[in-house]
């Protein structure tokens, strides 16, 4: 113990350091003969705290030092050397608090450490101090819990201060947390001491800013919940009057519940209980053995002797008449029915007929099982107040009342205090809680009776107070809950008279200190120190209403006395005053009462000990002065009038106005203060030259600059706010300007007042902050944004002529404060006279922004030019700067424009006269004319910041004109003419629909207007106002702008792009109509993508469309929706459907519904497209002329018949061939649809056949004139392929089918036609098409953007396509194939959905097979020429690429090696690995329809044959038994292979063949084929240990057993898919050989079926 705690040489160095000098000196020290000491520390000091007898200091680097009377460890340790705290070495600590005689620090985690004195719990249940203990020798962790949440989770605590028997902690959300002892902790309980932290509900859902304690209250400073109820409290107060501060607002006692309370908070209703703790003996007590700071009820009373309990009953009848009395009088007003009412608060338990004349006595029988003092100790102590016990204790926190506030224990039933009572006389120790005492009680009511008697007593409140005005007062119960539970709360603050509210930007300024702030209180009131205008205490807080609205910033708690301190830096005291520590002569004071002060001083920190206060404030000196008052030591009373007063109960003299201790101010700059007990201490700085004396500036300037705006608003702003008249007499300059400045100028006061109380806590905290958080810093554009607001609301009304107006009422309703006014304005600008005193008083705020940049500028000095703060301090001045000298020339537009509207007033120049316009020049000395005007013509311009005026027959002398026109400045496009040698001097004016010249009289002239019109312009449309060079300004531009005279656009309002005065860019044109058109536009017409809302008067319903335009009609591809339903999408040309496009028909059109996709022309179907008639369930596949079927065509039902023939003037019409749905075969005449007429062969499904003339409707009947043949089984199969090959000769050719969806794709690319067109130009339309669509589709997903951006770029299309480069091509093909935007992936997109209208829906039937087949070779040689014309290095369909060069082609060595030399590319294997995945569902169907029983037949015998075990079906099959399998391989263990094993043999290969289900290219399938074999190959090696040489007689049977397990159901479609589709390269080769193979297994298993059947 000695080791550690003795002094530390190594950190009490003898060095100085630069800052954070701490220095202390007794209270009580005369301040003639005042010397400080100064703490010896190597390091700066951040932060002091002052108990009774000991203190707390935090150094830099969170290292912690104690020092004073350490009663916790028998140790007095010299101010001077301070000892270190070496168990909290390892932790970093950043606050630390010191209490009446217990000691708190935080940590930078938020966790709490607590020593010291713990009798009254206020250490806390630490691990080492129990409930037992007295005192916590060593810093315990404290844990803060809150177990409202599940699971219960640690608080992070962020303040924490500290009383006499208590403890309060503020956590990181803004809650109040408190444990300890007595009514100061504002808890819900009856049981003390309070071990652990728990939270004061009464304030749950508040944001507390900050908090203090005092010995035996506390202090919470908090948000107000609501800024419309207490934002403008201090409105209608006057700060230059003194205010009449009112005693308390007139609360209501509200029982909702049986819990009923006392006048003074106590709960009479229940019996609770009560812990007591023994207290530490110590040097404590006082003589005789008894505590100087024991509570009633503690240490050494024994039982009530049958005396004392006479006179505690009388005390107690005493008591109760006067409480009686005392409600008698203050509640006279209020109509009670029954006295009832008054007995309920004191009742203990409810009773529906209560006697009065028992309820006495019941609280007597209570309260006589409590111990109280002897009465010998209560005569020595009656009189005397807390502030008194104060002076004679050791302990400051004390009060000789006898526990006034003491509510741990209540009243108990007789039986239970009893008990209690012969316990607490068996302890040694005294105890620190108790119940309330009698006397305590008897005097506070008479106090409280004598003061409502009649001005005699001055005790309660200030002298100047009226009685009614205390009666009114005393109609409420202090301390009184509001409702039965603490959770449920009414607001307490009063809703402010003035319609004048401070709405500062709280959002916009978040981070910096709140003005509307509320001051709450809580636990002993005995000497007025809770500020509700009475003596009473309270157990849970209670808002001070007098301090609402006044903007507190902060407040301070001594032992009996409360301190608060205002954004206006005025402080308010309220408390005792028994040393002149409230700084007035009022004593006590129970309401705040403001301190005077000298002129020129503002308070910005303050503190509070036992009897004194010290205050830092600003003067006329460099750096800050402190001021004192309270006790000092008697001397000799001086010459003259005298401050200070005599005590007349003790030898002590105070002072009773704050003086200022001139020998402090040798100390350095002082940048906080601290009081605590009998000590004072402050910190001061060495460093004053620079960095500390700029942000000192700042701060002073800052405080006067609020202080001033307050005062105007207060005098000013505020009577005028509520005055009814102000309406029509400033309505005449414009409605609603007033208001708005007064708003203006309170939100930026309000800014300037929180940027204010920002710096003070920067200073107290100087040296662990960064500068970079400086307000002016962190929230720049917030102050811009404000100034700027403000000062644009005051140009306008000073433009309007306001302050004319102004002036003259406030001399009518203001009257004899206009003299304060003008004093207001002079003071701060000499001249002019009282008009301009109003305009300089609203201007003043300007110069702060030059002040502003002037202590950046400073602060920059002090840092290298290199580092980021100098950077950002020069960044911020130079912003700042800008502003002030933007603002300055608002005002001199503002004065200038008000001159001209004085010079020019008239009836038509008021017209022309707005708020926000301010003139820039004009012409009425005839220097401007139109170059079209007559000789005798009067013209007159006036160019505004916002307009140009034309005005015709003016004479601008008399401000008259006959006709005036306006060009708004945002549709004016000002342009020099050159001058042709005819000496005129023009200026172009270019507007939407006209356009004039402008003739100037001289050079100068027109470089004058130039110059100003080009500003002008710049600034109107958001530039600096500092022109450009003429005729290239604002070209560009976007603005709003709506037709008057051109045709098109007449009365149409258009928002978006111009160029030069006309429509170009994008934007949005809105007609009166109701259409509304959005995109892109050029010279004045709709011109690129846009979307249109039509209205359709016909159906009641819009009109849309989406798509590409030119020249203001639609043309190119879009999507129109009409207000039918019907939904076309495809191509237009001059706003018709033009080109390809697809229909879908609505349900408002006809009878029918259908789509056509196909070609179009002229807004009529012309050429090939498929019409899918769903009503009649008709698929129609050909020509078309003139929106009717005409030409070849081909139409499927939905019942299966099939037809496909000629059609004319949309009939079915000549030869033709039918087939139906049970494969009957009409080949001959039609005349109208499904109607034959003429010659022709019938064909049966057995083979017969009718051959005639025919005549009537197929699905009604047919006559017939002919000759029926009977066919045998040859002549009925040679018929049938006959009529199998007939298919097709009547239809469309595939190579004909879509050249209209090629031919939109060409047209993409630039080209005319197929090939004819610059491959260059066809580059750069894609590049200019993809660039378009990222810049129209701004909802693109991540990969969307990034596969458009890799497509932007033009790949090297020209070179020599090889093996190498080949794989780049295919790549970017695969990706433009993919993006819908290119013309490549858009070709592939619309095809895909031609082939799915054609092939899927209705008539989707096997004879499609072949058409589908053809369609699809279609595609790939069409597509496949246009890539060839992209990439001309492309060989033709079956070419050869040869090889790359071995630089190039390191990625295909190994290919090589393997024989791969020369490269054979077809449009097969290039473009149906991008076709078929698409395509494969609708042409696979086709193949898988049944086409003949013979599928039936594979299918059934694969089924049987898999029913048989691997060696019966190997055997079957006639497989060699050298190549049966012995073993097989499950989950790497070998079991052999019996004759009962199923699917054990050659699984590998069969596994490798199913997978030709799951691909899509045949050349997909060939290699699954080619695997499959290798597979079977492998295997039979393992069986044979040799290589195999194949031979068909081997290999075939081995292969058909693979096939038959493998069970591949479409087998048969397979082997037609990749016949149909293959590369022909390859049919010959090696892969050819093995489809045959597969093939030959196919027809082996059909004749096996066969077989059987």
């Amino acid at each position: 113990m000695e080791s550690r705690e003795k002094s530390l040489p190594n950190e009490q160095a003898s060095t100085c350091p630069d800052g954070g000098l701490l220095h202390i000196w007794p209270a009580s020290s005369p301040s003639e003969q005042l010397c400080p000491e100064r703490v010896l520390l190597s390091t700066p000091v951040l932060q002091v705290s002052l108990g009774e007898h000991h203190g707390l200091l935090l150094a830099q680097g969170g290292r912690v030092y104690s020092f004073g009377e350490l009663s916790w460890r028998d140790l007095s340790i010299p101010v001077s050397a301070p000892v270190l705290e070496a168990s909290l070495q390892e932790k970093i600590i950043v606050r630390v608090a010191a209490g009446g005689f217990h000691c708190g620090v935080l940590s930078e985690q938020g966790g709490v450490y607590m020593w010291g004195e713990n009798t009254a719990g206020q250490c806390g249940l630490t691990d080492r101090g129990t409930q037992t203990n007295v005192a916590v020798s060593e810093p315990c962790p404290v844990s803060v819990v809150d177990s409202e949440v599940i699971p219960p989770a640690l608080v992070r605590v962020t303040e924490l201060a500290c009383g006499r028997e208590h403890s309060l902690a503020l956590s990181a959300n803004n809650e109040l947390w408190a444990w300890g002892s007595g009514c100061q902790l504002g808890l819900v309980t009856n049981t003390f001491p309070v071990w652990r932290p728990q939270k004061v509900q009464h304030l749950a859902g508040k944001n507390v800013i900050q908090m203090a304690c005092g010995a035996y209250h506390s202090l919470a400073l908090v948000r107000s919940s609501s800024n419309k109820e207490h934002s403008a409290q201090n409105a209608t107060k006057k700060k230059d009057v003194p205010p009449s501060f009112p005693c308390t607002v007139t609360e209501e006692l509200m029982t909702a519940s049986d819990a009923h309370y006392c006048p003074l908070g106590v709960e009479l209703s229940a019996v609770t209980k009560t812990e007591t703790s023994p207290r530490k003996k110590a040097q404590r007590f006082g003589p005789g053995g008894v505590s100087a700071c024991s509570s009633p009820g503690s240490g050494g009373s024994s039982l009530l002797s049958s005396e004392e309990s006479s006179s505690v009953k009388q005390e107690l009848s005493a008591v109760t008449t006067v409480f009686e009395e005392h409600q008698t009088d203050t509640v006279a007003q209020i109509d009670f029915s029954s006295k009832s009412c008054l007995h309920s608060v004191w009742k203990s338990n409810k009773s529906s007929a209560p006697n009065y004349e028992l309820e006495p006595q019941m609280v007597l029988e209570k309260l006589s099982g409590h111990s109280f003092y002897s009465q010998q100790h209560c005569s020595a102590e009656v009189g005397d107040t807390d502030s008194q016990s104060s002076h004679t204790s050791d302990d400051s926190f004390v009060s000789s009342t006898t526990s006034s506030d003491q509510f741990g224990s209540s009243y108990r039933d007789d039986s239970s205090g009893s008990g209690q009572m012969k316990n607490n006389s068996r302890q040694p120790w005294p105890y620190s809680s108790s119940p309330v005492c009698v006397e305590e009680v008897r005097l506070c009511l008479e106090k409280e009776k004598l003061t409502l008697k009649g001005q005699k007593s001055s005790s309660l409140t200030n002298i100047h107070q009226k009685g009614k005005a205390a009666q009114s007062r005393r109609r409420s119960h202090p301390g009184t809950p509001n409702r039965g539970s603490p959770q449920r709360r009414c607001p307490c603050a009063c809703k402010s008279s003035s319609s004048l509210q401070a709405k500062a930007p709280e959002e916009a300024a978040v981070g910096l200190p709140s003005l509307e702030t509320e001051v709450w209180s809580w636990g002993r009131g005995s000497e007025g120190q809770l500020g509700h205008g009475d003596q009473l205490p309270r157990l849970q807080p209670l808002c001070i209403k007098s301090l609402v609205g006044e903007e507190v910033i902060r407040v301070v708690a001594g032992s009996h006395h409360s301190l608060a301190l205002t954004a206006q830096c005025q402080v308010l005291s309220w408390g005792s005053n028994m040393c002149g520590q409230l700084g007035h002569i009022n004593s006590p004071v129970s309401v705040p009462q403001p301190l005077k002060l000298s002129e020129g001083l503002l308070v910005w920190d303050l503190a509070a000990g036992q009897s004194h206060s010290l205050f830092l404030a600003d003067s006329d000196c460099v750096q800050p002065v402190l001021l004192y008052c309270g006790q000092q030591p008697e001397r000799a009373p001086p010459q003259g009038p005298s401050l200070r007063q005599r005590s007349p109960n003790r030898a002590e003299s105070y002072v009773l106005t704050p003086c200022v201790l001139q020998s402090c101010l040798k100390l350095g700059y002082i940048s906080s203060v601290c009081s605590g007990g009998q000590s004072c201490s402050v910190l001061t700085e060495h460093e004053t030259e620079s960095f500390i004396c700029a942000i000192h500036d700042l701060a002073s300037a800052e405080r006067r600059l609020y202080c001033w705006l307050s005062r105007v608003r207060n005098v000013l702003l505020t009577p005028l706010s509520n005055k009814e008249r102000i309406s029509p007499m400033l309505a005449e300059p414009g409605t609603g300007l007033f208001p708005s400045m007064c708003e203006r100028f309170i939100n930026l006061s309000a800014l300037i007042g929180r940027h204010t109380a920002s710096l003070s806590y920067f200073l107290q905290n100087i040296q662990g902050c960064d500068v970079t958080l400086l307000p002016l810093l962190s929230h720049t554009e917030c102050f811009l944004d404000s100034y700027k607001k403000y000062f644009s609301a005051l140009g306008d009304f000073h433009v309007m002529g306001g302050f004319q107006a102004l002036h003259k009422l406030s001399h009518e309703c203001l009257g004899p404060l206009h003299t304060l006014i003008s004093r207001l304005s002079v003071s701060q600008q000499s001249g002019g006279g009282s008009d301009l005193d109003l305009v300089s008083t609203f201007y003043w705020p300007l110069q702060q922004l030059h002040q502003y940049s002037q202590a950046l500028n400073k602060l920059a000095a002090c840092y290298h030019v290199s580092t980021n703060e100098h950077q950002l301090l020069h960044h911020c001045c130079t912003q700042y700067e800008s502003m002030s000298l933007s603002l300055l020339k608002m005002k001199k537009e503002a004065e200038a424009t008000l001159q001209f509207w004085k010079t020019h007033s008239g009836k038509n120049t008021e017209a022309l006269r707005l708020p926000q316009r301010r003139v820039v020049c004009e012409s009425s000395n005839r220097t401007l004319t139109p170059s079209t005007a007559k000789r005798f013509s009067s013209h007159w311009f006036i160019l505004f910041n916002d307009a140009l005026v034309h005005t015709q027959g003016a004479i601008p002398s008399k401000s008259f004109f006959s006709t005036h026109r306006i060009y708004p400045l945002t549709c004016l496009w000002v342009k020099p003419l050159t001058e042709d040698g005819s000496g005129l001097h023009a200026i172009k004016i270019t507007c939407p629909e006209e356009s004039f010249t402008l003739v100037a009289s001289t050079a100068e002239e027109k470089n004058k207007w130039l110059r100003y019109l080009n500003q002008a312009v710049d600034q109107v449309l958001g530039g600096a106002g500092q022109g450009s060079s003429p005729g290239v300004m604002g070209m560009t531009r976007t603005i709003v702008y709506t037709f008057t005279e051109d045709e098109r656009f007449k009365d149409a309002r258009y928002a978006g792009a111009w160029l030069a005065g006309r429509v170009h860019g994008r934007g949005t044109m809105t007609w009166p109509d109701g259409r509304t058109y959005t995109g892109n536009f050029k010279n004045g017409l709709e011109d690129g993508y846009g979307s249109c809302i039509m209205p359709n008067k016909l159906y009641n319903k819009n009109d849309y469309y989406q798509g590409q335009w030119k020249q203001g009609k639609i043309h190119g591809f879009g999507k129109y929706s009409y207000a039918s339903g019907e939904v076309y999408e495809g191509c237009f040309f001059d706003g018709q459907r033009h080109g390809y496009g697809m229909l879908s028909s609505g349900k408002l059109v006809g009878t029918s519904s259908g789509v056509f996709i196909g070609q179009w022309a002229h807004d009529m179907k012309t050429g090939y497209g498929v019409y899918e008639d769903i009503s009649r369930g008709e698929k129609h596949m050909g020509l078309w002329q003139e929106d009717q079927r005409q030409g070849s065509a081909l139409v499927v039902t939905q019942c299966g018949v099939y037809y496909e023939g000629t059609f004319k003037e949309n009939k079915m019409s000549g030869p033709g061939l039918l087939i139906s749905e049970d494969d009957t075969v009409f080949h001959g005449d039609f005349c109208d649809d499904w109607t034959v007429n003429g010659k022709g062969v019938l064909s049966f499904p057995n083979g017969d056949c009718l051959d005639g003339v025919f005549s009537g409707e197929w699905s009604t009947g047919l006559k017939v004139a002919g000759v029926y043949t009977k066919q045998n089984l040859t002549q009925h199969e040679n018929k049938k392929k006959r009529s199998l090959s007939q298919l097709g000769q009547y239809v469309v050719p595939a190579a004909l089918r879509w050249i209209c969806v090629f031919d939109e794709c060409w047209g993409r690319l630039g080209c005319e036609g197929p090939g004819r067109g610059e491959r260059q130009t066809a580059w750069e339309n894609i590049a200019v098409t993809i660039t378009s669509a990222r810049r129209q589709s701004p909802d693109l997903s991540r990969s969307q953007s990034k596969a458009l951006e890799c497509l932007e770029f033009i790949p090297l299309y020209a070179e020599h396509i090889n093996t190498a480069n080949y794989d780049r091509m295919r790549r970017y093909l695969t990706k433009a194939c993919e993006t819908p935007h290119h013309p490549l992936g858009w070709l592939v997109e619309t095809l895909v959905t031609a082939y799915r209208m054609t092939y899927v829906g209705v008539g989707s039937v096997h004879r499609l097979l072949r058409q589908a087949v053809q369609e699809l070779q279609a595609y790939v040689t069409h597509l496949y020429s246009i890539i060839r014309f992209l990439f001309p290095g492309l060989p033709e369909d079956g070419g050869i690429i040869p090889e790359a060069p071995a630089a190039f082609s390191q990625s295909r060595t190994n290919a090589n090696q393997a024989g791969y030399g020369d490269l054979v590319v077809s449009g097969c294997s290039l473009l149906l690995p991008l076709l078929l995945p698409r395509l494969y569902t609708p042409l696979f169907t086709l193949y898988c329809l049944p086409e003949d029983q013979e599928e039936n037949h594979y299918w059934t015998c694969i089924l049987q044959l898999n029913k048989h075990p691997d060696q019966t079906l190997l055997s079957s099959l006639e497989v060699h038994e050298k190549f049966w399998p012995r073993w097989m391989s499950i989950l790497g263990e070998e079991k052999q292979i019996v004759s009962s094993s199923k699917d054990a043999c050659f699984v590998s290969a069969v596994e490798t063949l199913q997978q030709i289900s799951s691909t899509f290219t045949p050349s997909d399938k060939l290699l699954v084929i080619q695997k499959t074999f290798e597979e079977l190959t492998l295997e039979v090696k393992q069986i044979l240990d040799d290589d195999v040489l194949w031979c068909m007689d081997d290999l075939f049977p081995l292969f058909l057993y693979v096939v038959v397990r493998a069970r591949i159901k479409t087998l048969g479609a397979e082997v037609c898919l990749i016949e149909d589709l293959m590369d022909p390269n390859i049919q010959h080769g090696e892969l050819g050989l093995m489809l045959t193979t597969l093939k030959a297994c196919y027809f082996q298993i059909q004749q096996e079926s066969a077989a059987q059947h």
